[in-house]
């Protein structure tokens, strides 16, 4: 019983180190192994640099998302956690770098188009709950920008014929187009899902327009041009050392009768080229694809750099999920054209909440089986487990003798001898020993054996494994051996089911409030 005791409490430390590190730990690494980017490895982050965190994709799960209705418990249960952990993400792991501003590049809502009013608010508080900048006590009323995206209002043959989404998430997160200044860099943004839209479409005539009137000639800032959906690339194209899904080729679904897009992962080669020929960016960031990737746009006026951002949800197909911290720096000489260091960025992964919760699952088996088959005297009930650990203790007997007859060869007394011839030779001297005082126990003489009056307490006693066996066997008539059900076998079973339950509960007991508490610690606003 004391060993299981002690294994009850071995694994209830080990479940309190699992959920501290899984519920709070793994999002204080995240934090701890990023950092604000520098214009080289072996310097620190400018100071006069603006700081921008730019998150994507968060998509907040709804009745569109798994197909299953709104009521429905595992739909509930896989949006709660799904909303917890980016809360944690956004809070534990974004807002402690104290940004100066905060960018989402769209997809706020998985279903946005599709919802009802009702629904579509109930999201949009889920949102504010999840992004809240009440934890942000030293900047609490830092800018947030927003970038429409598909998710949110539809391609451009949906909006076409439901005008009234646009203008539900106009209310909340204002303009589609619009331009932002960072420091002396010019960010602009564009409502991608018009640009490829019917070509009589006023949303498409009013994106265009206003991409047109940002020509370079009107300011000599740099530009930074902010997309939802990611601009042209070759199929196959190389994403770089952090994607890790397959690359997505082009692939873009035409309505009929010229009504629009209703489906596209990238912007049409047209459109792409046109917008780099027109602001002339020094930096593209985009979201849409849910994954990392990197690419480099050839233009006439130079190669441009464009950033796929990986979405911050663990359950939008991304075991990987990620964040960028981009710094925006001050206004450049007119005579220089250096603006690598301008705008510079680093990629920055979260917690990687799938594998958490598979460690869960496999701890939890691991825990049932211990307890399950763990030996109720522990260890040293194992078959051949007292046999490794005799042979071992003989091993170090042996050692230890050896040791000691090489000290008592060393500490001996010796004299010296000579021979008839002259010759001096070395001679140990005998040295008598005192009887041990324990010797009457196991002293062998010539002719004699002594042995303790008690020996007989240390001799072996019955498994209590045989004599179940010997009671389960009862004779016939004709002699024959008949085996049947013991009561001791049924008892025993009963009694480890008893034991594993209560060490589950005991485990139980401690490890759930710990895991409650940090979960309503994250979960509630202060």
């Amino acid at each position: 019983m004391q060993s299981a005791t002690r294994l009850t409490l071995l694994l209830c430390a080990a479940w309190a180190a699992t959920v501290l590190y899984g519920e709070m730990g793994a999002y204080w690494a995240s934090y701890l192994a990023c950092s604000w980017p520098s214009p080289s490895l072996s310097s620190s982050p400018p100071s006069n640099h603006v700081k921008i965190a730019v998150v994507a994709d968060p998509q907040l799960m709804d009745s569109t998302s798994l197909g299953l209705p709104s009521s429905s418990i595992a739909l509930q249960a896989a949006a709660f956690y799904t909303d917890l952990n980016m809360r944690r993400s956004f809070q534990s792991a974004i807002l402690p770098f104290e940004p100066d501003m905060v960018l989402f590049l769209g997809d706020h809502f998985d279903g946005g188009p599709y919802m009802s009013d009702e629904e579509w608010h109930e999201s949009l508080f889920r949102f504010k709950h999840i992004f809240s900048m009440n934890e942000q006590r030293r900047k609490p009323h830092i800018p947030i920008y927003y970038l429409s995206g598909n998710h949110d209002i539809g391609y451009s043959a949906f909006f076409s014929a439901h005008p009234e989404v646009l203008s539900r998430y106009e209310k909340e997160f204002g303009s589609r187009n619009y331009q932002f200044s960072a420091g002396k860099v010019d960010f602009v943004v564009i409502d991608a899902q018009t640009l490829d839209g019917a070509k009589k479409s006023k949303e498409r005539s009013s994106s265009w327009e206003f991409i047109k009137t940002l020509s370079p000639g009107n300011t000599s800032n740099p530009k930074v041009l902010l997309t939802h959906i990611p601009l042209y690339r070759p199929d196959n194209t190389h994403c770089g050392p952090h994607r890790s899904s397959p690359s997505i080729n082009q692939r873009v679904s035409y309505a009929a009768f010229d009504q629009g897009i209703t489906y596209q992962n990238y912007l049409t080669k047209e459109t792409s080229e046109l917008l780099l020929s027109l602001l002339k960016p020094v930096l593209v960031l985009s979201g849409h694809d849910h994954d990392q990737c990197t690419v480099i746009h050839s233009t006439p006026f130079g190669p441009v750099t464009e950033h796929t951002l990986g979405t911050i949800s663990w359950q939008q197909g991304n075991l990987y999920p990620s964040f960028m911290l981009l710094s925006a720096g001050p206004k450049l000489s007119q005579n220089s054209t250096d603006l690598k260091h301008e705008v510079i960025t680093n990629l920055c992964f979260l917690p990687k909440q799938t594998h958490i919760y598979i460690w869960y699952i496999c701890q939890f088996a691991v825990t049932i089986l211990l307890l399950v088959f763990w030996p109720t005297n522990g260890l040293s009930s194992v078959p051949y487990m007292n046999t490794f650990v005799s042979f071992m203790r003989s091993v170090g007997a042996e050692l230890f003798s050896r040791t000691k007859e090489k000290d008592d060869e060393e500490d001996g007394e010796y004299e010296m001898v000579f021979d008839a011839e002259g010759s001096m030779h070395l001679v140990k001297k005998a040295v008598a020993k005192a009887p041990s005082a324990c010797s009457d126990s196991r002293t062998v003489g010539r002719g004699s054996i002594v042995a303790r009056a008690t020996a007989g307490k240390h001799q072996l006693e019955p498994d209590s494994s045989i004599l179940v066996e010997m009671g389960s066997e009862v004779t016939s008539e004709d002699g024959a051996k008949l085996a049947r059900p013991s009561k001791s076998k049924v008892r025993k079973v009963l009694q480890r089911l008893f034991r594993v339950i209560q060490s589950i509960v005991v485990i139980a007991a401690l490890n759930v409030p710990l895991y409650m508490m940090l979960l309503f610690k994250d979960w509630i606003d202060h």
